[in-house]
């Protein structure tokens, strides 16, 4: 009986050749993208599911919000982790460590084996409960000791290689290397690298004893060590509670630390407030507003779990869309099969053996959709590789890959050919040999429920159109925003961050730059006006009545700072230079939180900063200090100082776009000078511009997702509309016929078919609009600044699809309408 159902149903499909090859591809289409959706997903959702007790782990994150804006960062002040360590129960480990910016490694310094290295990921100096928290095998050394004594360093498998490849794990115990010139360690064990466990967002590979920084002086007041009211975004504390802790219980003692060392300072915000709050371990690779580990520098990109969720559902509206064309096909064609179903049953063929065998023919063409898919997924995710994280690898041997396929062979088998069997099976072979089908049909409603599934299909469609064209113009909204600064013609690297004395060289390298002949002007600075890091800190103002406290953003730079980025100074002048911050400009926001209403009345007053008192010299006007693409980051309170010793980055100033032809002579004169003054070190810049059109990838991925899926539903719902049209002047032709008789133009017999069809589509459109509408504006809240959703996107979108239908609609009635009546009239 298999082999039977096996020989008819490739009969069937060698005699259909065109709707065998539509419905391959169609369901191909779906199958390929649930695959490529399925690997991504798979990918994200298993990060860092391997840490033992990884359930009770957490981060400890900061939350607040003054004068109006709120403002997240996974960054704590430094005191705290030692707070929670001794005064919060229920704590079953914690480790706290911080992200030290490096430039150089410099491995066994003063031997005949010494080596640089340049460009190296970015160390942390941790504690030694960091590994009790975070699962390593290690290689050589003690987890105990490793990191119990100051300059001590912990090298993971790949970077214990690259520094000392002639030595075995255990020769390297006892190695010297230097960081930056500055911090000299010794190698006290090697772990194997994390990755042969799973996913993990924990991508370090350095690991320098916290007590190097605390028992140096200089170090532990750059990293703010004693300061509650300074906080980092490289500052990051993980905790794993007790067995049966809740978390709740955890926070309300975080708020009591809060209250115990922050909740004065709040109090003179006037209402400011603030909070730390425990982050799942699970939600870490996942949450925008707080980023993943090292998120400045780590490769590994956040994920969204709306995105992925939405691309789940995009991979079954594609798989249901590509079931619904197979249905549409598969019933349109259906008169090619109806003396051979009315033959069957006559002869005795069962309902359910005629389902059988429906459904192997439906499971044959969705196997071979699927090999075709599994055959394309390589030059697909070649082809999307910038969307695909690159995490992501597929393999048809992979055993989670297989298991999805044979789920897949099966589900959409089933979804497919279960509607199609039971229609055809249910024909009366009586009305089937007198040749009355449609007429039976007609009054059972299944012309109705092709009508409703290519509605369906094309609320889709239409759905995915407006989706496309909405983000994309809040994407084009976004790059084109007045960010309050010039973006343009203008670079920034940094530098080689040595010995102190650097800070010397650094000035004398921007004023070595600013010699140059097409370098507009140079400067030296902490961090450019956008970017996704942060410095906050406290500034105290007593008025005469009350003391006002707001928490401010700190920028620092040197004098041609505000213009080279053409920010505006409304009152006063810029800093003065000196090696520490002696003076401060304020933005209008912090000048509005201090009381003050002109900015010519903030000037000469003097603000605690940092434990000093320093004169206000300035009042800049506002700019956005980070991505548009979150709705905090609406302007803030920002305060700007001179720049210190640990400001690192150089800005450069180019002459205009018109003059882009000397920019790269400029450019080459520039790293020459870089390479004179740094030697042996790498020049490595960007341009402002293309970093801040960085910032909004992911949304410029979801544009491109829903181009694509767009493109895929669009050409899926025609096909499906082709079926319904083909179904439909099959079943009216002889009535085409008479009308052609009774002198009825080509125009009104294409007219008359096609109304019906577009008002389907119409339907479509009309339903598609609120779910848009609502969607949109969903997505569209986690920005600071908006688009507008203006009509003409509907407008477009609904005229285009329906001239779309209109246009596939043709293909078939034009066809039908200039047919010879003689044939359709005649008697059989």
């Amino acid at each position: 009986m298999l082999k039977n159902y096996l020989t008819v149903a490739f009969r069937n499909i060698r005699r259909n050749k065109a709707f065998s090859v539509i419905n391959i591809l169609g369901l191909s289409i779906g199958i390929s993208s649930a695959l490529i959706i399925y690997l991504i997903a798979h990918y994200d959702f298993s990060f860092d599911r391997f840490e033992p007790g990884g359930d009770r782990i957490y981060r400890v994150v900061s939350k607040g919000s003054d004068h109006g804006n709120t403002h997240y960062t996974r960054g704590v002040p430094a005191p705290l982790g030692e707070a929670i360590r001794k005064g919060l129960p229920g704590i079953e480990e914690l480790t706290i460590f911080e992200h030290y910016d490096n430039g150089k490694v410099v491995v066994s310094p003063g031997s005949t084996d010494q080596r640089s290295f340049k460009g190296q990921d970015m160390p942390i100096v941790a504690d030694q409960n960091y590994f009790n928290l975070v699962p390593y095998e290690w290689l050589a050394g003690s987890p105990q000791t490793a990191l119990t004594q100051p300059g001590r360093v912990v090298l993971n498998e790949t970077k214990a290689r690259l520094y000392f490849p002639k030595l075995a794990f255990t020769e390297m115990v006892g190695q010297k290397v230097i960081y930056d010139d500055t911090i000299l360690t010794t190698v006290a064990g090697v772990v194997a690298d994390l990755g042969r466990k799973g996913n993990t967002d924990f991508t370090y590979t350095d690991f320098i004893s916290l007590l190097t920084i605390l028992d140096n002086k200089y170090l532990r007041d750059q990293y703010n060590w004693d300061n509650w009211q300074s906080g980092t975004s490289d500052m990051e504390v993980f905790v794993r509670l007790g067995e049966g802790i809740r978390p709740a219980a955890v926070e309300a003692g975080l708020s009591g630390l809060y209250e115990k060392y922050n909740r004065a300072e709040d109090k003179k915000n006037g209402g400011g407030t603030g909070a730390w709050l425990l982050q799942p371990l699970s939600d870490v690779h996942f949450n925008a507003n707080y980023g993943t580990l090292n998120a400045d520098y780590n490769n590994i990109p956040l994920a969204d779990k709306n995105v992925l969720y939405s691309l789940i559902l995009i991979a079954a509206f594609l798989l249901l869309l590509g079931c619904i064309n197979f249905i549409n096909l598969t019933t349109a064609q259906a008169t090619q099969r109806a003396k051979e179903i009315g033959v069957r049953k006559t002869m005795g063929s069962s309902k359910g053996q005629l389902i059988s065998q429906f459904l192997s023919e439906t499971f044959i063409i969705t196997l071979a959709a699927t090999v075709l898919s599994l055959a394309i997924m390589p030059f697909l995710l070649r082809t999307f590789t910038d969307f695909i994280p690159a995490g992501v690898h597929f393999s048809a041997s992979q055993p989670y890959v297989l298991g999805f396929g044979v789920i897949l062979v099966c589900a959409v088998s089933l979804l497919a050919g279960f509607y199609p069997a039971i229609v055809l099976s249910s024909w009366k072979p009586v009305q089937v040999l007198k040749g009355q089908l449609y007429q039976g049909e007609r009054g059972a409603g299944k012309v109705r429920v092709r009508q409703i599934l290519t509605v369906f299909q094309f609320f889709i469609a239409q759905a995915f159109v407006m989706a496309t064209l909405l983000v994309g113009k809040q994407i084009s909204f976004l790059l084109n925003q007045d960010l309050g600064f010039h973006k343009e013609s203008t670079l920034w690297f940094r530098t080689h961050n040595s010995a102190d004395t650097s800070y010397s060289q650094r000035r004398y390298f921007v004023r070595e730059l600013q010699q140059i002949p097409g370098v507009v002007q140079a400067g030296l600075c902490n961090d450019v006006p956008s970017s996704g890091n942060s410095w906050t800190t406290g500034l105290d103002y007593q008025d005469g009545k009350n003391p006002v406290h707001v928490n401010v953003e700190v920028k620092q730079g040197d004098t041609n700072y505000l213009s080279i980025f053409h920010i505006s100074l409304l009152a006063g002048r810029m800093t003065a230079p000196a090696e520490i911050f002696k003076e401060m400009v304020i933005n209008e926001t912090t000048l509005h939180a201090l009381g003050f209403q002109r900015p010519a009345d903030a000037l000469g007053k003097i603000v605690g900063f940092n434990g000093k008192q320093i004169p206000i010299v300035g009042v800049m006007k506002d700019f956005y200090a980070h991505p548009l693409d979150k709705a905090e980051a609406n302007i803030k309170p920002m305060v700007f100082t001179e720049v210190d010793r640990g400001c690192r980055r150089i800005i450069v100033a180019l002459p205009g776009a018109a003059s882009k032809a000397t920019w790269k002579p400029t450019i080459a004169q520039i790293e020459a000078q870089y390479k004179k003054t740094y030697p042996g070190e790498e020049f490595d810049f960007h341009f402002f511009d293309e970093s801040i059109n960085a910032y909004y990838s992911a949304e410029q991925q979801t544009a491109m997702l829903l181009q694509w899926a767009m493109g895929v539903t669009v050409f899926i719902s025609c096909m499906g509309l082709l079926g319904l049209v083909i179904y439909t002047t099959r079943q009216r032709i002889k009535e085409i016929g008479v009308r052609k008789v009774l002198g009825a133009s080509v125009t009104n017999i294409v007219a008359i078919l096609s109304k019906d069809f577009l008002k389907l589509v119409a339907i479509a459109f009309v339903l598609a609009i609120p779910l848009v509408w609502w969607a949109f504006h969903r997505w569209i809240d986690n920005f600071a600044v908006r688009t507008e959703m203006s009509w003409w996107v509907f407008a477009a979108s609904g005229l285009g699809m329906i001239l779309l239908a209109f246009i596939t609609l043709s293909i078939q009635t034009i066809r039908a309408a200039r047919s010879n009546p003689i044939n359709s009239l005649r008697t059989e």
